[in-house]
């Protein structure tokens, strides 16, 4: 007869089976763990689409300002509305292209004190910067005087040339906002033309523009404005610019 079998001998390998299980379970703790190392992935998906909605805001903030920009002047649309049919009835023109229209508008201020202050250049560069929304041009002396100690080339002066829809908005702000803020304001004389068509009007100080802010002012300094027209006549530009809101005096206009 065989000998029984010890069951002392079958629990080694029982319990090596056992082990054999506890080895394997450290892989399915690994196998169970790779899904846990997947989150950072998630995590940078997280951002990807993060950084998209920002992409996706960018471009939405583009597109409102392309909007803003295609915006027509208030005072252009006007002119082809309502002054450009009166003109032309009035004046018996030919053609439409005939009809005066604004070519553009000049802003410009005088800086004798810069030949003993150069601070004020940029003083007036920043105040004519925010009135006209462009940047402003340096001009400078053409000959030299000795009675003022003035040299050919030095600095005298800033002035911005406004046209197109730049010009429309700065105007309809001085004939809206600006000229009737004036103290006692009664009206512009409607003789300062050159007789080629062409409107210059002065202003004694710069903070009648709201968009400058006094305390910021160093010095009250005047200004002058330019109109420059297509029309051939002042009769012609003078009822140009009342039909586009220039508030001439009444006793002046013919």
């Amino acid at each position: 007869m065989s000998p029984k079998p010890d069951p002392k001998e079958e629990n080694p390998k029982e319990g090596a089976a056992k082990a054999g299980t506890k080895e394997v379970n450290p892989k399915e703790g690994g196998a169970k763990a790779k899904p846990e190392k997947a989150n950072p992935k998630g995590g940078t998906a997280k951002a990807s689409t993060k950084e998209a909605n920002l992409k996706e805001g960018g471009a939405k903030d583009k597109a409102e300002k392309v909007k803003v920009e295609k915006i027509k002047p208030r005072m252009k649309e006007k002119y082809f509305a309502e002054a450009m049919p009166v003109l032309f009835k009035e004046f018996g023109y030919s053609n439409m292209m005939q009809v005066p229209r604004m070519q553009k508008a000049v802003v410009s201020i005088g800086l004798g004190e810069a030949i003993t202050n150069p601070k004020a250049l940029e003083a007036a560069e920043k105040d004519l910067s925010t009135i006209a929304g462009q940047h402003p041009v340096t001009t400078r002396s053409k000959r030299s005087i000795s009675a003022f100690k003035l040299r050919t080339g030095m600095p005298i002066g800033m002035k911005v040339t406004l046209r197109g829809d730049r010009m429309y908005h700065f105007l309809d702000r001085l004939f809206n906002v600006v000229l009737p803020r004036l103290r006692d304001f009664q009206g512009i004389s409607a003789e300062s033309f050159d007789g080629r068509g062409n409107y210059s009007l002065g202003m004694r100080e710069q903070i009648v523009f709201p968009e400058v802010d006094y305390d910021k002012v160093d010095k009250l300094r005047g200004l002058e404005v330019t109109i420059a027209t297509s029309a051939r006549t002042d009769d012609e530009a003078r009822r140009l610019l009342e039909l586009m809101g220039m508030p001439f005096r009444k006793a002046e206009r013919r």
